[in-house]
């Protein structure tokens, strides 16, 4: 089932709330359910980010048979991770993933797609996700533009973010962009509570290693970066991509569901 809607449209863009002081929140003791697509992968840095303002994660995949919740009333939130699969894969698990997103939509609570999960998302509202038409990928560090809706919700984006993807998505109907690049337009967008982001700001060093190790294959294709310049690009951009990301994973967890809002 496909959630298409234009609910978003009408949604203010306000900052995000910032976390009191010494104050734990009921949500900071749920756990974060995290979805990942192969047998190795780890949340990384989003996992960090979560685990210190602590939460547990509840590490799922689905691929290998583990099975999503029939709601989030459990969790704090919902974060589906990339892989190199692609979100038009007829695989069943695929397709379950990306139906499964009605709920956290439909609840309004707490989701993050990253580069795979972003399309996902994606694909959920209804927007196409394809390869570039000149078959350009984008891995390493590529710029982006936050718009004037992304300053709004999180100041201090990173100049440059880190990418692995041979695909985009058009925006969603009735989402928000929050920030766009060159070749693949849509980097970043908000949908409610919903967020999808073309890039990997969840990716270590040590996950940097392993990628460009396993994944060598790839700098053949129009438009990556060779390895070495992914390492002397995080060397310059990877401070502020960490510190966006923390900032970005506090307030993504501390903004309240709209529906709750408007019942009181």
């Amino acid at each position: 089932m496909s959630l298409r809607t234009d609910r978003f449209g009408s949604a203010e863009v306000v900052p995000f709330p910032r976390r009191t002081p010494g104050a734990v929140a009921s949500e900071t003791q749920l756990p974060v359910l995290i979805i990942l697509h192969q047998e190795s992968s780890t949340p990384g840095r989003v996992g960090n980010a979560l685990r210190a303002l602590g939460h547990r994660l509840d590490i799922r995949r689905p691929r290998f048979g583990d099975p999503l919740p029939e709601t989030l009333d459990q969790h704090a939130g919902a974060v589906v991770f990339g892989g190199p699969m692609s979100a038009n894969d007829s695989d069943d698990y695929i397709r379950r993933e990306i139906d499964w997103i009605e709920i956290p939509l439909r609840e309004q609570r707490p989701f993050l797609g990253i580069c795979l999960g972003a399309q996902m998302l994606a694909m959920q509202l209804g927007a196409r996700v394809a390869p570039h038409a000149d078959a350009l990928t984008q891995i390493g560090y590529y710029p982006i533009r936050p718009t004037a809706a992304g300053h709004a919700l999180c100041p201090a984006w990173p100049a440059q973010v880190y990418h692995w993807h041979r695909e985009g998505f058009e925006l969603p109907v009735g989402a928000e962009l929050l920030a766009e690049g060159d070749d693949f337009p849509v980097q970043a967008f908000r949908a409610g509570n919903a967020f999808g982001v073309q890039f990997h700001p969840d990716v270590t060093y040590a996950m940097m290693h392993r990628w460009t190790t396993r994944g060598y294959d790839g700098f053949s294709a129009p438009g990556a970066r060779q390895r070495h310049h992914h390492f002397a690009d995080r060397a310059v951009y990877d401070v502020a991509e960490r510190a966006w990301l923390d900032h970005f994973i506090d307030g993504w967890l501390t903004r309240r569901p709209v529906l709750a809002q408007a019942a009181e």
